[in-house]
């Protein structure tokens, strides 16, 4: 979810009294422009990413849709209700499908996906790991394009946390679980 940039000065989310709920955050006006999530009621505001940024995790989801097996599918952007009061928006997912509404719930989940950027860095590498195996998401996917070539690296939940399965070289990523894929990260 994110707030319009062309909603009129009637609306504020400076308004917003208390913490935010999950409801609160799927209620807000639509916008391209941002991301708007929630965690334990405080709004995580970020703007979207980069041209190579968006590249990077068009490509990734592509390679992921593609590989699928039956009964999973790949998808971008949309929302995920990790906990009663927390709604994050990874960059993309490996899931069930299935009549999802505003937000697919956590436990249709097989994998987790985040490109990273500036403005991301604190919370993908920190908060969203945190609550992503906090809710027993099987596979967190963390793609780092700080440098000229991206690297990926997939984690896998053990023990409520996450553990590196499989790193990136030379800009392709190959995966053996959640189930076979090569993923070229170059932008």
């Amino acid at each position: 979810m994110a707030l319009p940039q062309d909603v009129g000065p009637e609306y504020s989310a400076f308004d917003h009294e208390g913490p935010w709920s999950v409801e609160d955050v799927l209620a807000l006006p639509e916008d391209q422009h941002q991301r708007v999530e929630v965690v334990d009621g405080t709004l995580l505001v970020s703007p979207l990413g980069v041209y190579r940024h968006q590249r990077l995790l068009f490509r990734i989801a592509m390679a992921l849709e593609s590989a699928c097996p039956a009964g999973l599918e790949a998808t971008s952007g949309i929302n995920v209700q990790v906990a009663s009061d927390s709604l994050l928006i990874p960059d993309f997912t490996v899931n069930t499908p299935g009549p999802h509404g505003l937000a697919v719930h956590v436990e249709d989940l097989v994998l987790v996906g985040e490109v990273v950027s500036p403005s991301t860095r604190f919370k993908d590498y920190g908060i969203k790991r945190q609550r992503y195996a906090e809710a027993g998401v099987p596979f967190y996917l963390l793609v780092d394009p700080k440098d000229d070539i991206a690297v990926a690296t997939l984690f896998e939940l053990e023990d409520g946390e996450y553990v590196e399965v499989a790193r990136s070289e030379a800009g392709e990523l190959k995966l053996d679980r959640p189930f076979p894929v090569t993923i070229e990260l170059s932008a």
